[in-house]
């Protein structure tokens, strides 16, 4: 110890950097233990990520590059799997079914779920309204599109009964090469837009209030105060909200497979069902493993064109 002109005793630097050294050492064996326990309860979300995402899916792109049924082995082919697809019409034809169905189901379960949310939050704000519009989205997809499949029949259907009364003839919605696409669209945006009206909800709630005072101060109207306030401080959940929609739409396939099992002549052969029936009725897993790389590949760009254009990383609070 050192001692000060005063007669007093002061700490010595080299006690001091024993100190500091042993207080580093304390935070850098916290730091390991929590470490180790953020990775116990990682490790189940981790182990069934890698197991059901990460190798099937580094598995699927390895059977893209190659000829392989149930039967025998993968037989390695390089791209031919790929060069096959852009000559493939049922491919092109699927394409534009997907993307005909895409378009319906993205714009009027947005609109659709945008004005619910605008009742809830100015009109109804019940619990029990918001459990209501949630009940259809609890129920199993496959069920939504048998009840629907059976309340649409040509012959026994409720609502054809309903047209018929009133004078209008009956309509076969999945059996038409025009009604069958737009009625599998009306299917799941009955099912999914209570859940997605409580997502618009929750971020119309996450909006400041005195944001709308101060437009009411500067004389603006409701419609003025919409578009200026609401929907410009809104757009980060509605990113969100286009992501998830167009992600799922793509991936419809349960509701084609209950229904119409892409028929009638192709009308409502969606991509996913394309590849369901190439890699398991055809046993043509190669081919069936690059069209679903192709699948990621377009959905991958879709998200990063909604993310860029839309300026998904801003916030208009800040």
């Amino acid at each position: 110890m050192a001692t000060t002109s005063l007669g007093e005793r002061r700490p010595s630097r080299r006690s001091g950097e024993a100190g500091s050294v042993g207080g580093r050492r304390e935070r850098r064996w916290r730091g390991r233990s929590d470490l180790r326990v953020a990775l116990v309860f990682v490790a189940p979300a981790l182990l069934g990520f890698v197991l059901f995402y990460l190798v099937p899916t580094v598995r699927g792109v390895y059977l893209s590059f190659t000829k392989y049924n149930i039967l025998g082995n993968p037989v390695w082919i390089g791209i031919d799997n790929y060069t096959k697809i852009f000559q493939d019409k049922l491919f092109w034809n699927a394409m534009g079914v997907t993307a005909e169905y895409v378009v319906l189901n993205i714009a009027f379960q947005t609109v659709i779920a945008l004005g619910l949310a605008l009742l809830m939050y100015h009109v109804a704000k019940s619990t029990v309204i918001r459990g209501i519009l949630l009940m259809p989205y609890l129920v199993a997809n496959v069920i939504v599109a048998l009840l629907w499949f059976w309340m649409l029949d040509y012959q026994i259907g409720i609502v054809n009964q309903i047209l018929q009364w009133m004078g209008v003839p009956r309509v076969a919605f999945f059996g038409n090469e025009f009604w069958a696409v737009p009625t599998i669209a009306f299917v799941n945006v009955w099912r999914h837009m209570g859940y997605t009206a409580l997502l618009i909800f929750a971020g119309l709630q996450a909006i400041p209030g005195h944001l709308y005072e101060v437009a009411n101060l500067d004389g603006a109207n409701r419609w003025q105060t919409f578009w200026r306030v609401t929907m410009p401080l809104l757009r980060p959940v509605l990113l969100l909200v286009m992501v998830v929609t167009v992600t799922g739409s793509f991936q419809i396939f349960d509701t084609v497979a209950v229904t119409t099992q892409g028929g009638p002549v192709n009308a409502s052969r969606v991509i996913q069902y394309y590849i369901y029936q190439r890699a398991f009725s055809q046993q043509d897993f190669g081919y069936g493993s690059a069209l679903s790389v192709i699948l990621f590949i377009i959905l991958a760009v879709i998200a990063f064109l909604q993310m860029k254009f839309l300026r998904g990383n801003e916030n208009d609070l800040t």
